[in-house]
């Protein structure tokens, strides 16, 4: 008999090629994989419910994997505890759960949370220097969370994606919210939506950014949109900045 196990993962980006294993590099798949490899012979394949950049951070990575029943022989509580034993302090297992026989990580997810943090202040803060994008000229917080409204709902987002490499089947998603927040002199935009294209939150950030700057009217983002093409809309931001927040099934 085969039991099936959910695993919420937490990892620093900085030092990996993003999520999925890397031919060139290493991603955290492949980390958290050699520590299954350590306490299952079976050495269970991992399967993430999405991939993250170079340098992109997660809080709420989930990933399933499967092992034959009799290789279990631990209590759930102690999985994560006996995981983490064998990862380094860049990556961690924060809960681990039993999964139903035909739950994926991947296709059963309904949507995901993106966070992407700024630093507005002429001198960085050394603590937060590789988990947020530090911005030195003041931004216009209701510009920002003029242009960020816009990009809520269903909309083709080609002009804020970068080529994958490979042909999409659509470049349409849908938005469900895209918020702008101080706290101090830090900002966070908060991104929900159906799934994301490569580095779309990124370079919806960006944009956002320089919506806040007066590079261009908060408006402009509808033609953006209207264009399909990644010439006419902002810059990426940089991968240090986004977090993968959370996924929602």
């Amino acid at each position: 008999m085969i039991v099936k196990f959910k695993l919420v993962i937490a990892y620093d980006g900085t030092h990996y090629e993003g999520w999925q294993t890397q031919k060139t590099g290493t991603g955290v798949q492949q980390i958290v994989e050699g520590a299954l490899a350590k306490l299952f012979p079976s050495s269970p394949a991992l399967h993430g419910s999405s991939r993250t950049d170079t340098g992109v951070h997660a809080l709420g990575m989930v990933a399933h994997f499967e092992i034959p029943q009799a290789e279990f022989k631990m209590s759930l509580r102690k999985l994560p505890l006996a995981l983490n034993a064998w990862l380094p302090e860049d990556v961690r297992v924060s809960s681990a759960n039993r999964a139903r026989e035909k739950f994926h990580a991947r296709f059963d997810a309904v949507g995901k949370q993106y966070r992407y943090f700024i630093w507005n202040h002429p001198a960085m803060n050394p603590v937060l220097r590789h988990t947020a994008w530090h911005v030195p000229v003041k931004l216009d917080l209701e510009r920002m969370k003029s242009a960020a409204r816009l990009f809520v709902g269903k909309h083709d987002f080609q002009s804020f994606a970068a080529n994958p490499g490979y042909k999409k089947e659509s470049t349409v998603r849908t938005v469900t919210r895209c918020d702008v927040r101080k706290s101090g002199q830090q900002i966070t935009v908060i991104i929900e939506g159906d799934g994301f294209l490569y580095k779309m939150c990124r370079g919806m950030a960006g944009t956002i950014v320089q919506a806040g700057l007066g590079k261009f009217p908060p408006d402009q983002i509808k033609h953006m949109l209207a264009q399909r093409d990644r010439r006419v809309a902002g810059m990426t931001a940089p991968a240090h900045g986004l977090v993968l927040w959370r996924v929602q099934y």
